[in-house]
């Protein structure tokens, strides 16, 4: 069983590192979205770029990359914390790829797609919470209080949702949180907003997702040229 959850891990992280939206950008537009509106490797940003015929499927698969690898985990007998692990493994390779130097997305759809699979009404929950701010061009708010919740809700109401061996669970949606935090925070600086300061630029990238309050904005410059901290 032990190389079972080996190879697994292992498939998941090489699973999650698929940049779909990348791909999607360059076959459909020819552009690497990278270097284009807020140059995050994602759904969202593709969408924006190209349109929603192309990105919904991208969508359907940073979920179902996600879900996937933690129901085969389950269809092999895995345990709570193996299943988390495999999760886990998606999440991370998503957000920092193999195939595009480490540099990837946020891994949320992806993250959705984990935990619904661990606690499906939990899920659904934090779905809703998620994209609840959605139509207010508040989404990374509603992500970010997702997020908080994930644990919180699977520690406090997991007999109400069904949620099976909380510690496991609960540890796993507080990393889900955690490697939320540190792919917003440690992206580098632009020259576009190298004058911003430091802890007005940690609220903006923890709260909105972005380096500056002012969304137009952020969405047309160009990050590509990140500001220089003597990287060869």
């Amino acid at each position: 069983m032990a190389i079972e959850f080996g190879l697994l891990t292992l498939g998941a992280y090489l699973l999650g590192s698929v940049p779909a939206a990348y791909l999607a950008a360059r076959w459909s537009r020819g552009i690497d979205i990278r270097q284009c509106g807020d140059g995050n490797v994602g759904s969202t940003n593709l969408m924006r770029l190209t349109s929603k015929r192309i990105a919904i499927p991208v969508v359907i698969f940073d979920l179902g990359k996600g879900a996937l690898m933690v129901w085969v985990a389950q269809l092999l007998g895995l345990d709570i914390p193996q299943q988390v692990t495999v999760g886990l493994a998606a999440i991370i390779g998503h957000n920092w790829p193999v195939f595009l130097h480490f540099n990837g997305g946020r891994g949320i759809f992806t993250s959705l797609g984990v935990i619904s699979i661990l606690a499906p009404w939990l899920g659904l929950i934090v779905l809703v919470i998620a994209y609840g701010l959605a139509p207010f061009h508040q989404l990374a708010v509603g992500v970010f209080l997702a997020v908080i919740f994930a644990p919180t809700g699977a520690w406090v109401l997991s007999q109400p949702l069904g949620v099976t061996d909380k510690l496991p669970i609960t540890l796993g949606f507080l990393a889900i949180f955690l490697i939320v935090l540190i792919r917003r925070s440690t992206a580098p600086r632009t020259i576009f907003t190298s004058s911003v300061p430091l802890g007005q630029l940690l609220v903006n990238r923890l709260l909105f997702d972005r380096d500056i309050r002012d969304r137009e904005a952020w969405i047309k410059q160009r990050p590509s040229q990140p500001e220089k901290q003597g990287k060869g």
